[in-house]
C-alpha cells in the first residue's frame, strides 16, 4: 500500500511552494488605533480636516490649475472616496469648457489635465498635445528638459486607447528621456520618477500607490499640511479596518491550510489583492464576502493545479456541476475535497448576508462561474496529464476562465449593494464574456504566463502561452513574450475605453474590474509571480499597507 502511495506522489503536479513568510503576525497583531476612545478620537480629528479640505476644494473654483493640482493631490494621496461628488462636479465643468478656457500651457498641466479628464470617464481627444511637437511631427528637443512636464505626460500616456498614436509616441518618448536623467534628478523628483518608471500610476493598485505618494508628498516643500495630516490619519484609520478584517481572514484560513497544506499559505497577499479591488470603508461588506471565495478560488486553483490527479478532479469537477452540499463531500479523496468545502462554505455564509438586505439570488451568478470555473481547471489538469501543448488561441479560451477573472468580477459584485442588479450580472455572466472583463482576464493571465513560466515549467504543469507560442507557432521564446506583451497592452487600451462615458454598466462596478487589471500588473510586475513566489519587491507593498502605519 505504501509502494501505491508513493507511485501516486510521483504522479502528483506537486509545487512544493514556500511557507508563509509572515508567520502569526497578523493573526497576533494589535494596532493601537483599535482602541475605541483612540479610534473615535482619530475620526474626529477626520471628520474637521475633511471639512476643511472640502472648503478648500470649493476655493479653486474660477482657477482650473489651481483645482487641477488640488484634485491630483487628494486622489494620489487615496482620499478621492470622501470627495467623488465635488471632484465630479468640478471636472465636468473642466471638460465643458475644455476648449476655451484659460489654462497654463506647458506640458505638465496639459498632459495633467488629460489625464484626469480621461481617468474620470471623460473623453478629450489625445490632439491637444499637438502642440508640444515640432513641424515633422516628433516632440520638440525643448521638453526634454522639462522633467516634470515629461512624467506629467508619461503617466498621461496611460490611459490611451486604441488609435492614439500620439499616446503611443509619447510613451517610448518620456520612457527614453526619463530613464536617461532618472540617476541625475534629487529627491523629491528622483524618487517620482523612479517609482513611475517602476509602477504607472494608472496601472497601481490604488492603495499601494497612496503610501508611497504619502512619503513624496511630504518632501514636497509645498505641500498643502491640510491635506498631508489628512491623509496620514485616513491612512491609519483605515489600516486599522483592513488589519481587523486580514485577522478575520486569517484565522479562518490558518485551520483549513491544516487540511490541505498542499496550497499557497497567502492570507496577508490575498488580502492585499483583495484591497486592491477596493479599498475603501464603505466596501466593507463587500470585502466580507469577497475575500473568503477568493482564498476558496486560490486553493482551488491549487488542487487542481498543484495537487490533484485527473482520476481525483474529475469526480470534485462533477459535485460542482451538480451538487452544492458538503454532506456528499465523503465522495471526493481526502485532501481534494477542501477546496470543495472552502468554497461551498463561502458561498453559503455570502448567500446568508446578502439574505438580510434581500439579495441571496446574486451568489447564484458565483456557484454557476465555479462551475465553469471547475470545468476549465479540470481542462488544464487534463493537457497536463497528457503533455498536450493546445495552440494560443485554444489555450486562452481556457485560460481566460482559469484566469479566474470572469468569476472573481462577479464575486467582487456581490457585496456591492442595488447598483449590482440582475442585469449587472446577466451582462457579467454571458457568453462570450463581456470585452472588459475578457481584458482584465487577458492582462492577469497572461502577466501570470509571463512571471511563473520558469518555476512553473520546473515541475509538471500545464504548458504556459510562451510554450504555445514556441511550440505550436513557431516562435522563439523571445519572439512569444513580446506577442504577448503587446496583447496586454491591447488589453489595457480595452480597459480604458471601457472606463470613458457612458458606461455600460454603473462606473463603481467597472472600477472593480480596472482594479482587477491594476492588482495584476502589480502583482505580476517584472516578470516575476510576486504572488506565488512572494518576492522581496511584493512583502514590502504588503507591509507597506497592511503592518505599518505612516508616522504622523
Amino acid at each position: 500500500m505504501s509502494g501505491e502511495n508513493s507511485e501516486n506522489q510521483k504522479s502528483r503536479p506537486i509545487a512544493n511552494f514556500h511557507p508563509c513568510h509572515w508567520g502569526h503576525h497578523f493573526l497576533n497583531f494589535e494596532n493601537p488605533h483599535h482602541d475605541e476612545e483612540i479610534q473615535a478620537q482619530k475620526e474626529q480629528e477626520v471628520k474637521q480636516l475633511k471639512e476643511e479640505v472640502k472648503k478648500e476644494l470649493e476655493e479653486t473654483k474660477g482657477n482650473s490649475v489651481e483645482q487641477l493640482n488640488f484634485i491630483d493631490g487628494i486622489e494620489r494621496l487615496g482620499l478621492e472616496y470622501h470627495f467623488e461628488n465635488e471632484i465630479e462636479d468640478a471636472l465636468k465643468l473642466v471638460f465643458e469648457s475644455f476648449h476655451d478656457q484659460c489654462v497654463k500651457d506647458d506640458l505638465y498641466h496639459v498632459s495633467l489635465r488629460f489625464r484626469i479628464l480621461r481617468q474620470h470617464g471623460f473623453f478629450v481627444p489625445c490632439d491637444v498635445l499637438n502642440k508640444f511637437k515640432d513641424e515633422n511631427g516628433s516632440f520638440m528637443e525643448s521638453i526634454i528638459k522639462d522633467v516634470r512636464g515629461l512624467l506629467s505626460l508619461y503617466e498621461a500616456s496611460h490611459v490611451r486607447v486604441h488609435d492614439d498614436k500620439i499616446l503611443d509616441e509619447a510613451l517610448f518618448f518620456t520612457t527614453t528621456h526619463l530613464n536617461a536623467v532618472v540617476d541625475e534628478l534629487s529627491s523629491p523628483l528622483a524618487d517620482q520618477v523612479a517609482h513611475a518608471l517602476h509602477q504607472p500610476l494608472h496601472k497601481g493598485m490604488p492603495r499601494v500607490e497612496s503610501r508611497h505618494y504619502i512619503s513624496i508628498y511630504e518632501k514636497d516643500a509645498s505641500h498643502n499640511k491640510t491635506l498631508l495630516k489628512f491623509a496620514k490619519l485616513d491612512f491609519n484609520l483605515l489600516q486599522a479596518l483592513h488589519q481587523k478584517e486580514l485577522k478575520d481572514l486569517t484565522s479562518w484560513w490558518k485551520g483549513l491550510h491544516m487540511k490541505a497544506s498542499f496550497g499557497r499559505d497567502r492570507s496577508a497577499e490575498a488580502y492585499l489583492w483583495i484591497l486592491g479591488s477596493y479599498h475603501e470603508p464603505q466596501f466593507s461588506f463587500a470585502r466580507k464576502i469577497y475575500r473568503k471565495i477568493f482564498k476558496a478560488t486560490v486553493l482551488l486553483d491549487d488542487t487542481y493545479d498543484a495537487y490533484g490527479t485527473v482520476e481525483e478532479l474529475q469526480p470534485l469537477t462533477e459535485m460542482f456541476q451538480r451538487s452544492w452540499d458538503k454532506s456528499h463531500v465523503d465522495q471526493l479523496s481526502e485532501h481534494v475535497k477542501w477546496g470543495y468545502c472552502a468554497m461551498v462554505e463561502a458561498c453559503e455564509e455570502g448567500e446568508e448576508d446578502l439574505a438580510k438586505l434581500g439579495r441571496s439570488f446574486c451568489v447564484n451568478y458565483t456557484r454557476e462561474q465555479v462551475k465553469a470555473l471547475s470545468q476549465a481547471y479540470l481542462q488544464e489538469a487534463i493537457w497536463c496529464d497528457k503533455k498536450y501543448v493546445p495552440t494560443y488561441d485554444e489555450y486562452m479560451k481556457i485560460a481566460l476562465v482559469t484566469s479566474p477573472y470572469p468569476h472573481a468580477t462577479v464575486a467582487c459584485f456581490l457585496g456591492m449593494g442595488d447598483i449590482a442588479t440582475k442585469e449587472v450580472f446577466e451582462w457579467a455572466c454571458q457568453d462570450p464574456m463581456p470585452n472588459v472583463i475578457k481584458a482584465a482576464s487577458t492582462i492577469l493571465r497572461l502577466m501570470d504566463d509571463l512571471g511563473g513560466h520558469k518555476f512553473e515549467q520546473k515541475r509538471k504543469h500545464v504548458a504556459s502561452a510562451v510554450q504555445c507560442l514556441m511550440e505550436k507557432h513557431g516562435m522563439s521564446e523571445e519572439e512569444a513574450k513580446e506577442k504577448i506583451s503587446v496583447e496586454v497592452e491591447d488589453a489595457w487600451k480595452d480597459i480604458n475605453q471601457a472606463m470613458l462615458k457612458p458606461y455600460v454598466i454603473p462606473k463603481p462596478l467597472l472600477t472593480r474590474i480596472l482594479n482587477l487589471a491594476r492588482s495584476a500588473d502589480v502583482i505580476y510586475k517584472g516578470t516575476s509571480d510576486g504572488f506565488t513566489q512572494v518576492n522581496q519587491t511584493f512583502k514590502d507593498k504588503v507591509a507597506s499597507v497592511l503592518a505599518h502605519p505612516v508616522p504622523i
